[in-house]
């Protein structure tokens, strides 16, 4: 396996990062996962985007973006599979130890795994949790994911593969790597973003493709919803077959059906929608 760190494609074991590194020691840093389909990364432009975004929000530079297209050319050239994880990482380098950044250039790493298509639904659960709207954080695709670590493990705990949460107002927001989606008396909405849930790709897609609608839900929503489903880069539209211990179907419903042969429909079409 070939990783891009730094400039430069280098084997797995010789590809290290110094442990004085800020995105190791306090979290100091911003990631991209993309779907890599046959060497091909679907969305890419969007990703790139919102990689800027958040890097702007945590006060690092901006990413050189001709060198990560670079990099993940290289990572998708040297490592052929039919169907990735791409993750491109970009931290503070190396700093002190403690919060304050050091004068030290950015780490920028690049890396591939194979993966498998997800199922067509899934389980998730809610946790006692809550994403905080107001935080520092909130919206940036940061690499803090403590708290996701410790709501995923819930959720497999629970026999689920997501978790959702809730935020500081008790509205529903989102889940620990993926947008939610319910459908209310026959309509499709979703949490907006001042909910606090990051702006996925997947999410801002299907809102524009399937025509859903961006509302402020209660988290019990998802105790009335007729459907649910998630969204994000490995799992696209993924139907949400049990909510706790709410069975709601053993497939996709009609809408969520839809919203995936949609989806599916216009990513084949376009495999870099702007």
């Amino acid at each position: 396996m070939k990783i891009w760190l730094d400039g430069g494609l280098r084997d797995a074991e010789g590809a290290t990062v110094s442990v004085f590194d800020h995105g190791l020691t306090v979290g100091d840093g911003v990631f991209e996962t993309i779907k890599a389909d046959r060497g091909q990364l679907f969305a890419l432009t969007r990703h790139l985007e919102r990689l800027t975004t958040s890097a702007r929000g945590l006060g690092l530079p901006d990413p050189d973006l001709d060198e990560v297209r670079r990099g993940c050319a290289a990572v998708l050239d040297a490592n052929p599979m039919a169907l990735g994880r791409l993750r491109i990482t970009y931290t503070g380098g190396v700093s002190p130890l403690g919060s304050d950044r050091g004068d030290a250039a950015p780490t920028l790493a690049i890396a591939l795994s194979e993966t498998t298509r997800r199922p067509d639904t899934t389980a998730a659960v809610t946790v006692p949790w809550t994403r905080n709207e107001r935080g520092a954080l909130a919206g940036l695709k940061s690499t803090s994911y403590g708290e996701n670590v410790v709501a995923l493990a819930r959720a497999r705990e629970l026999g689920a593969s997501e978790a959702l949460f809730a935020n500081t107002v008790g509205a529903l927001c989102e889940g620990t790597g993926s947008n939610v989606f319910v459908v209310l008396d026959g309509e499709l909405h979703t949490p907006p973003l001042a909910s606090g849930c990051l702006a996925g790709i997947t999410r801002a897609l299907t809102v524009t493709w399937a025509g859903a609608k961006e509302a402020d839900l209660p988290l019990d929503a998802l105790e009335h919803a007729e459907e649910i489903f998630l969204t994000s880069t490995l799992r696209d539209v993924q139907a949400v077959t049990r909510i706790d211990r709410r069975q709601l179907a053993d497939g996709p419903g009609p809408v969520t059906a839809e919203a995936m042969r949609i989806f599916d429909a216009h990513a084949a079409a376009d495999f870099d929608p702007r």
